[in-house]
């Protein structure tokens, strides 16, 4: 029985997935509804000022690290298998591809977080 490579890759689909459920539409009401519009939030409160004190704490860094990576293997995972969904041919070439640029997106995640300070 040949063992496969996917059990790493779902399980980050499954991580991005619940994190998305449960955090994505309240991130898309706040940055997209709510500070545009004033509501039920004080003034400046994405501000850069509040942005950056939360991007250099620890928490923060690892809420945003967090969010990014887990969104980007979550829709490289969806993207991948919905490609055989449609009939396109999924082998390594569509693996890499897919998979290489959540990598990619999670390791520039890391780095962008770390030189905030």
């Amino acid at each position: 029985m040949k063992r496969s490579s996917q059990p790493p890759f779902w399980v980050l689909f499954g991580a991005g997935g619940m994190l998305s459920a449960l955090v994505g539409w309240m991130l898309a009401f706040i940055t997209g509804v709510a500070t545009p519009l004033g509501l039920a939030l004080p003034e400046g409160f994405m501000g850069y000022a509040n942005m950056i004190a939360f991007a250099r704490s620890v928490p923060g860094k690892a809420f945003l690290f967090s969010v990014a990576a887990l969104f980007l293997w979550h829709g490289a995972h969806r993207i991948h298998h919905s490609l055989n969904d449609l009939g396109v041919p999924t082998g390594a070439g569509t693996m890499l591809a897919c998979y290489g640029v959540a990598f990619l997106g999670t390791l520039s995640a890391a780095v962008r977080l770390a030189m905030i300070g």
